[in-house]
């Protein structure tokens, strides 16, 4: 152990036979040591190299070395996660990252494990692009393998807002409690994991550094076809981008998924709502469908915020309300809330057309309300002109967000929202309408300039012409009781 730390090797291999012993070799004495376990996982390997590594371990003696073969070949990836689990299942609080090939240096191992088990880090990239070592060009890297990994690790670097000099080395270590953080499920079984762990590492702001390390290029087999890495790379993550700002619901980072991203350009309905509620200070506010709580971190903290949604309640609920409530929204609201005083606002924000009985809802926020209470309401309008168009030809395009999102159970148009609010007895106080978003279609770098001019043309245009160019309708009511 280091400072108290479990520290495992896991080496991966495919077709090793003539290279896994030699790496063993490599691992210096006080690496030795300092583990708890070398675990080499063959990865269903068409030559010997489970039976090498096996005669290896006999002749050596070392008790700290495992040797497994895997039924069916799992892919580079899939080997990696069945390691981490193995490191997992057995509580060890790091593990470092090696290939059976021979393409990383066994002898700086310490150097890749210390950041972690001195508690300064949750991933170590090793970086064949950083100068101690001479650099990769100098190591033996290929010149077009030197261009492709810089050509994609500046994309990645300025598509995730990082600034890691390599992203594509294997050789890699990370804390077993900083992985479980990570769903690795639904990642891919193919080299491209690599990228994909960094960018999940990255999302939950793992900490992660890099260190130096030698570049060695020998004569062993490279498996990996280049142009399809490539391109992996660049879909991945560009679907990570599309996924996190709500465009894309990608399997591999759905969890990331946002369906309903903050919209907080001119004319929208956030920026609408979010206007009218920092007007004034110390005010109480209550969400109801408040999700995650995005919503509310732009509502001015000198207000009192109150959310309540399905979902439980989590890191960002706690920074951004008072109090939060889980609760089944198609019952109404929580019986808790007759605690508290009224309320001067209540939200229904996107939520009303996706629950089995909103009735219930607008009714009971007529208990919450103080005097001058208002609740504010935004649904979207069902017969907006890309719903007629569609319909038109033939067309239902659902989707996972927008006018015809599939979860939606209800439609709503101007006049059925006007008719819902006066038959619970509501008046209206004020009512807004959104444009149709074009702008969160374009790409970003015309958003600040064509995109907001095309915003500012269609919100004329849908003022005038509300019933059918209409996005979403926005009611600010009061009760009439």
């Amino acid at each position: 152990m280091r400072n108290n730390k479990k520290i495992g090797i896991l080496i991966v291999a495919y077709n090793a036979a003539t290279t896994l012993n030699k790496v063993l070799d490599r691992i210096p004495e006080s690496v030795y040591e300092e583990i708890d376990e070398i675990a080499v996982f063959d990865d269903a390997s068409k030559d010997n190299t489970y039976m090498v590594s096996v005669g290896y371990k006999e002749i050596k003696q070392l008790d700290k070395l495992h040797i497994y073969l895997n039924d069916k070949n799992l892919g580079y990836g899939g080997n990696q996660k069945k390691g981490f689990n193995y490191f997992a299942e057995k509580g060890f609080d790091a593990v470092v990252l090696l290939h059976g090939d021979g393409q990383y240096a066994p002898e700086i191992l310490q150097d890749m494990y210390k950041p972690i088990t001195d508690g300064e880090a949750d991933v170590v990239l090793g970086s064949r692009m950083m100068t101690k070592y001479g650099g990769a060009l100098k190591g033996g890297m290929p010149f077009y393998k030197y261009l492709g990994n810089r050509v994609l690790s500046t994309f990645q670097n300025r598509k995730l807002k990082m600034n890691l000099t390599e992203f594509h080395s294997g050789y890699r270590a990370y804390s077993v409690q900083g992985l479980a953080k990570l769903n690795l499920s639904n990642t891919t079984d193919d080299f491209h994991f690599d990228t994909q762990i960094i960018i999940k590492a990255h999302h939950n702001n793992l900490r992660i550094t890099e260190i130096p390390i030698p570049t060695y290029y020998g004569d062993e087999i490279c498996y990996v076809n280049g142009m399809k890495y490539a391109r992996n790379i660049f879909s991945t993550t560009t679907e990570y981008i599309k996924t996190v700002k709500g465009k894309q619901k990608s399997d591999v980072y759905s969890e990331y998924y946002t369906p309903y991203p903050l919209k907080l350009y001119p004319f929208s309905s956030h920026k609408f709502i979010i206007d009218i509620l920092n007007k004034k200070d110390n005010q109480r506010i209550l969400d109801v469908g408040c999700g995650d709580g995005l919503f509310a971190e732009h509502i001015s903290d000198r207000n009192y915020k109150v959310g309540v949604d399905f979902i439980p309640e989590s890191e960002n609920t706690k920074k951004n309300f008072i109090k939060f409530f889980q609760y089944d929204l198609n019952k109404g609201l929580p019986e808790e809330l007759n605690s508290e005083d009224k309320f001067d606002y209540i939200l229904f924000l996107d939520i009303l057309e996706h629950l089995l009985d909103y009735e219930k809802l607008l009714a009971d926020a007529k208990k919450y309300l103080n005097k001058d209470g208002k609740i504010i309401v935004s649904l979207p309008n069902f017969v907006n002109v890309y719903v007629r168009l569609n319909l038109m030809f033939g067309r239902i395009p659902l989707a996972d967000k927008g006018i015809l999102d599939r979860t939606h159970l209800h439609l709503f148009n101007y006049r059925i929202i006007r008719q819902l609010m006066k038959h619970h007895k509501y008046s209206i106080f004020d009512r807004k309408v959104t444009p149709i978003p074009v702008i969160e279609v374009l790409p970003d770098m015309f958003k600040r300039n064509i995109g907001m001019l095309m915003n500012f043309l269609l919100y004329l245009l849908t003022v005038a012409f509300k019933r059918f160019f209409g996005y979403q309708f926005i009611f600010i009511c009061k009760s009439e009781q």
